[in-house]
């Protein structure tokens, strides 16, 4: 299975989780600073922003772009419980 590395800025810390990985699923257990509500792309608590690797995370779905725009995002936010890691990513609570 393909990896792909995911650091949480604000707490400097490095892990590597598979492919399709949602930030989420991950940020909660190394006691990352990233918060959370919904966890169901409703709310948008849990943006972040992304500080490396925009690229490396999957295309935001129709419904996290609504979201995304409800809450004037900027380029480089992301929801955590909806993006997946794809590649090395660098994101840090918004």
């Amino acid at each position: 299975m393909a990896k792909a590395d995911i650091t949480f800025a604000d707490i400097n810390l490095t892990i590597t989780v598979p492919v399709g990985t949602r930030v989420i699923e991950v940020s909660e257990k190394v006691g990352s600073g990233i918060m959370y509500g919904c966890r169901e792309c409703d709310c948008g608590n849990c943006m972040m922003e992304i500080v490396d690797g925009l690229d490396n995370l999957s295309v935001p779905s129709v419904l996290e772009e609504r979201v995304l725009r409800e809450n004037l995002a900027g380029r480089k936010e992301r929801l955590a419980c909806q993006a997946q890691v794809l590649g090395a990513v660098t994101v840090k609570p918004r």
